[in-house]
């Protein structure tokens, strides 16, 4: 699997782009600010209908602009894709698969596979329950439509239930329509709850090896999912909790309060691991999502690193680099050192400067 081909309109600071990739190594390099990030955030994008950064699409579209254009295509195989993205300030976002317009992101899900790595991953560990959440929901929505359907209708129904929570304190009497939000909470959130156990178990046993190879093996890396309630028990819990839920004018079970637990030789790093540990772990996090992508889907994912190789150590680079030699990359750097020092082949390198891309090979 991999990106030929990306062409852009008025996103971000791009008037208009087009750029060609390899179907290996790809570096954008320049100073900040210049734009280079503004390209992987269209691939990912492109590719999952949601920005990296949770940006709204009014934001994304370039300055006293009302829309904006991404396309996209993709091989796999001897099979080429057209993705066709239009972004409005004040409208959904338009989408298209080989010319022919979808209407749920569903549809778009599984043409190509992504995997994003930036600098704010390296503190997935050390951050709240809500960042681990968000990498669990970003890749199990790509590699499962159901649980893309279930993890939406769930979102939906917790909106319209916090919504009546509210309503109660003015309207005691429809307490009792909240039997019918609970049924349908227990029954999406129950499917949730089971299939991230699932991502989390094969994400562990993958991590386990990955994390000996960056430790030089001193370190045994364990992945223990944390679910708020069990999914057999959440209906009857929100039962238990509805006078606490109408108190606090919101849901407090469910799986939207799920963590997953990552310890080193049983010690907790989220609250006692060095700075060191966690980010070593974070890296390990990411190399277990490229690999579990890979063997599910049965093909490679393509690889979105942005300024990452800054953030890490020589040994750890190395690591990153030689695991990635034989997957589609786009990296984003401010210069080719790192590089140059590894002896890593680079088959396409692009300057960026002011909006503005180059090849430079």
């Amino acid at each position: 699997m991999i990106i030929k081909s990306l062409d852009l309109e008025n996103f971000r600071n791009y008037r208009s782009l087009h750029v060609d990739f390899d179907q290996k190594t790809n570096i954008f390099y320049g100073d900040n600010a210049q734009g280079k990030t503004n390209i992987l955030e269209a691939v990912y994008l492109g590719g999952t209908t949601k920005s990296h950064k949770g940006s709204k699409d009014r934001d994304m579209i370039s300055f006293s602009q009302e829309e904006s254009h991404i396309r996209m295509l993709v091989q796999k195989g001897n099979l080429t894709r057209r993705i066709d993205m239009h972004l409005k300030k004040n409208k959904t976002k338009g989408i298209a698969v080989d010319g022919i317009p979808i209407k749920k992101a569903a549809e778009l899900f599984g043409i190509v596979n992504l995997v994003f790595f930036s600098p704010e991953d390296l503190n997935i560990i050390k951050n709240g329950p809500s960042e681990r959440r968000r990498f669990m929901d970003l890749e199990l929505c790509q590699l499962d439509k159901i649980y893309l359907h279930n993890l939406t209708s769930y979102n939906k129904i917790i909106l319209q239930r916090n919504k009546l929570l509210k309503d109660i304190a003015f309207h005691p009497e429809w307490e009792e329509t909240l039997d019918i939000w609970d049924m349908q909470l227990a029954g999406y959130g129950a499917k949730l709850i089971r299939r991230r156990k699932m991502f989390t178990r094969q994400l562990g046993e993958l991590a386990g090896d990955i994390h000996a190879g960056l430790t030089g093996g001193k370190e045994q890396l364990d992945i223990a999912y944390e679910p708020n309630v069990s999914p057999d028990a959440l209906f009857d819990q929100l039962k238990r909790d509805r006078q606490k839920d109408i108190r606090y004018k919101m849901t407090c079970t469910g799986p939207h309060r799920d963590d997953f637990c990552i310890s080193v030789h049983g010690v907790d790093i989220r609250k006692y691991g060095s700075q060191g540990q966690q980010r070593t772990a974070a890296l390990t996090l990411k190399l277990s999502e490229i690999e579990l992508v890979r063997q599910l889907i049965k093909d490679t994912p393509v690889l979105l690193l942005d300024d990452v190789l800054s953030e890490l150590d020589g040994s750890r680079q190395n690591y990153l680099l030689n695991s990635i030699h034989d997957i589609q990359t786009l990296i984003t750097c401010t210069g080719l050192d790192e590089f140059i020092n590894n002896r890593f082949s680079i088959n396409r390198i692009f300057r960026v400067e002011e909006g503005i891309v180059t090849t430079e090979n």
